[in-house]
């Protein structure tokens, strides 16, 4: 693996932990050296029905031997019956195919604008967003996340983001001016540490957005297509947006988003406004509602919320057992975070030596997001492997104390 990545042809923006995988077989990683590592990774919370699952292997193949790809100047049969599946399981009216999250992100702040626009506000372009958040990594996307390490070198800020602290209702009314459009948050912020955004506080958001005539965006990249034990993450608060983004988990492993909207709210993107080489390809769309096969089966999210549940109990005992390590579990369904009291980088390399993989993420958090389909005995896997990556830290700890 040295010899490999010092002549490597990547660009080295990534640093990648010293395994390579060949094959996956639902929650499990086999490397290229005949391991096989649990995954509570899940791809970032991508692989949502796991590696390999026989029905979208199906789907791949039974599609990859027809048509991959016409462009959006022709008909999408599958894609009009994905998007209908996706209007009909949620408040949406409208779907418009992206390939990632930042794309989805860049539609519904486009749509958000162009919607103002067309309403006779055209001074209204900004959108407010919230500390700590993170919706991409394109220019407009690191501006609307509003966070420095993503900013840094890239030069100006691209004008029209204004981020305020989340939670704070007065300070959200005391940043509206005459040029907001938008507020955009994440249910769940999952780059910022697996934070949960109160209830209250979304439901307030909704009632000034009503209030002051914005549009309300929530960036569901993450919490979406089940991972919090609903389909989407806005079901636990009583109150749905004007424009819905997600990505990661919606093709199962298969690059591909949506931006899911209000008919009223999607009112100004008309013939030629936006657009997508790929977007919607009749090969996405095929995986697309091959997960949606899944995810949307009778029992399946009940299922979610149960695993989820008992994951969150077994680590509250596993925080118990090593207050050293863990200072808290936070999260919804099966996107958890433990909040540690080392680096999670270091937390995540010692899992790795357990043969567990788990993400990193900000406010010293490593998130825990297994395939939905993870079983009771893979949770108890996994949690027995955090133990053991836990006692390998509190070993480290004490011998450098000493």
């Amino acid at each position: 693996m040295d010899s490999i990545e010092a002549t490597s042809a990547i660009v080295p923006t990534y640093a990648r932990a010293n395994v390579a995988f060949e094959r996956g077989e639902g929650c499990w990683l086999i490397s290229t050296t005949g391991e096989r590592y649990l995954d509570f990774g899940a791809g970032i919370a991508v692989s949502s029905v796991g590696h390999a699952h026989p029905h979208m292997v199906e789907a791949l193949t039974r599609q990859g031997s027809k048509l991959w790809h016409v462009s959006n100047l022709y008909q999408n049969p599958e894609g009009e019956r994905f998007a209908r599946r996706l209007a009909d399981a949620t408040f949406a009216d409208l779907v418009f195919f992206t390939n990632s999250g930042a794309e989805a992100n860049e539609a519904a702040i486009k749509m958000a604008r162009r919607r103002q626009w067309i309403g006779d506000h055209p001074e209204r372009f900004r959108v407010l967003t919230f500390e700590g958040a993170f919706h991409g990594r394109t220019l407009a996307t690191i501006a609307a996340g509003g966070q420095k390490k993503y900013l840094e070198g890239f030069g100006p800020k691209v004008e029209g983001f204004d981020q305020i602290p989340v939670g704070d209702l007065a300070a959200v009314e005391g940043a509206i001016g005459p040029e907001t459009a938008a507020i955009m948050i994440e249910p769940i912020q999952g780059e910022g540490g697996v934070r949960a955004i109160p209830p209250a506080f979304l439901r307030g958001l909704r009632e000034i957005c009503d209030r002051n005539g914005l549009l309300l965006i929530f960036d569901e990249v993450q919490t979406g297509i089940g991972r919090t034990g609903r389909f989407f993450a806005y079901e636990h608060v009583g109150v749905h947006p004007d424009i819905l983004t997600t990505a990661k988990g919606i093709g199962g492993g298969f690059p591909m988003s949506a931006c899911l909207a209000t008919a009223d709210a999607a009112r100004g993107l008309t013939v030629g406004v936006h657009g997508t080489t790929f977007g919607g390809n009749p090969l996405a769309m095929a995986i697309g509602n091959a997960t949606l096969d899944i995810v949307l089966a009778a029992g399946f999210l009940e299922q979610v919320a149960e695993r989820g549940l008992l994951l969150r109990q077994r680590l509250a005992e596993l925080k118990d057992r090593y207050p050293g390590v863990i200072e808290e579990v936070r999260g919804e369904g099966l996107m958890v975070g433990l909040k540690l009291r080392i680096p999670p980088g270091d937390f995540a390399t010692a899992a790795l030596g357990k043969r567990l993989l788990v993400i990193p993420a900000g406010d010293n958090v490593v998130r825990i997001v297994p395939p939905l389909i993870v079983s009771e005995e893979e949770i108890a896997e996994g949690v027995r492997r955090l133990a053991a990556a836990c006692a390998a830290v509190e070993e480290r700890l004490t011998v450098a104390i000493n």
